[in-house]
């Protein structure tokens, strides 16, 4: 034998295998997804202790305030900077490292003995949060085969997940037990940091020849003008969605106790029922939009949703909870279909547009929170219902969304 056969059979031998770009990947979505949840279970724990921090430190509400801007501002405004930074500059190692800074914030929040101290670390925590969803965004789409709208759906129900669950971690671990308890948050923190780590590596050894795959499926480039249009219509339809959303998430409780003989426990049971709604809309969402179009999906969604919304606050109780789980299950579906739309409107981008839109539902909601509070104290939560049932209607505007056309392989 040769001495360059022997090379080559060498080589052969201890090169790593070949990865398959084509095959939607389970152990790669499922573990991005998995630190979604113990990323999200996190940020909704925070609020959800406002009470206990409150009464500690006698604060008053502006300050309560102040530690949600502050944790709202660090993990919304500095995602889309990540996302671009890191389309330019990959750093496969930014999601462990970006987990660390919520350990950091998780453990001075379980220590902190000051306001000023409160406020760095719900600003840590705001930071983790935003270097991880653009970042981890783009490692679900180099994972997904080609199956854009599955792989972020995928995504993005392990996040609905952890939100669900934060109210509830607080309530059994952390609220009894008193501020040092948020510490148990740290060991989330550090199975997500091992999870992130491993998907780390494997984005340094296979994320190039998935990136190169997916880059060949390509679009009809779109004009300036026409990018600027797809953009601003997408920016209208989230506003709709999430302020809708942040109507039910944060003030249903009080909707229903106010309309109906209901105890908080029983109005709690069916934000968690709201809650489950809108994790299966977002599952289905995805695939569905995989296979009829991503402008379909937002049609359904929008479209599908307003005649439920228009009746909802004027039906009995049984009729209201019926009517939240349907609009949660087909109004959330569109939030997978618009990332992934963004993304093919804007090639190449996919950390920045990620960061965009998981900014600006983070953005706001916690704007719309604010808003509809305001507005709640001066007409109160039955006429802010009212209004709310109108914002589907702003997805007509979908009408002026241009088509992304695929060019063949």
């Amino acid at each position: 034998m040769s001495s360059s056969e022997c090379n080559a059979r060498t080589t052969a031998t201890i090169a790593p295998p070949a990865t398959d770009t084509s095959k939607f990947l389970v152990n790669i979505v499922g573990a991005v997804a998995l630190t979604h949840a113990c990323n999200d279970v996190i940020q909704a724990t925070l609020p959800s202790i406002f009470p206990m921090l409150k009464a500690s430190y006698a604060l008053s509400y502006t300050q309560i305030g102040m530690i949600a801007l502050v944790y709202q501002i660090t993990a919304s405004l500095l995602q889309p900077w990540v996302g671009l930074y890191t389309d330019k500059h990959p750093k496969p190692f930014l999601l462990p490292a970006g987990m660390g800074v919520t350990l950091l914030g998780i453990g001075l929040l379980a220590m902190a003995g000051s306001y000023p101290m409160l406020l760095l670390a719900a600003a840590l925590v705001g930071v983790g949060s935003s270097t991880f969803h653009p970042e981890a965004s783009r490692v679900a789409r180099m994972a997904s085969g080609g199956r854009f709208g599955t792989a972020q759906s995928a995504f993005q129900v392990g996040g609905n997940a952890g939100t669900a669950f934060g109210p509830l971690m607080a309530a059994l671990l952390i609220l009894p037990h008193g501020q040092h308890s948020v510490a148990w948050l740290m060991l989330i923190a550090l199975l997500a940091i091992f999870v992130l780590s491993r998907i780390s590596l494997w984005t340094v050894r296979h994320g190039h020849a998935h990136n190169k795959r997916h880059n060949r499926v390509t679009v009809e480039p779109l004009s300036r003008g026409r990018v600027i249009l797809a953009l601003s219509v997408v920016g209208v339809l989230l506003f709709a969605k999430f302020t809708y959303i942040a109507s039910i998430s944060n003030y249903y409780t009080f909707y229903l106790m106010q309309r109906f003989p209901v105890s908080l426990k029983e109005a709690q049971l069916c934000l968690f029922a709201f809650l489950a709604a809108v994790a299966v809309g977002t599952f289905i969402g995805g695939p569905v939009g995989d296979r009829i179009g991503r402008k379909a999906v937002v049609w359904i969604s929008f479209l599908g949703v307003i005649p439920f919304a228009l009746v909802l606050p004027h039906v009995g109780f049984f009729w209201t909870v019926a009517l939240t789980l349907v609009i949660g299950v087909i109004f959330s579906s569109a939030f997978a279909a618009l990332v992934v739309y963004a993304q093919e409107v804007v090639p190449g981008r996919t950390g920045m547009v990620s960061g965009i839109m998981f900014g600006t539902m983070f953005g706001v909601g916690g704007i719309a929170a604010a808003g509809l509070g305001k507005l709640a104290d001066l007409y109160g939560i039955v006429s802010v219902y009212n209004a709310c049932g109108f914002l589907p209607l702003l997805g007509l505007a979908t009408l002026l969304m241009p088509q992304v056309k695929h060019r063949p392989d």
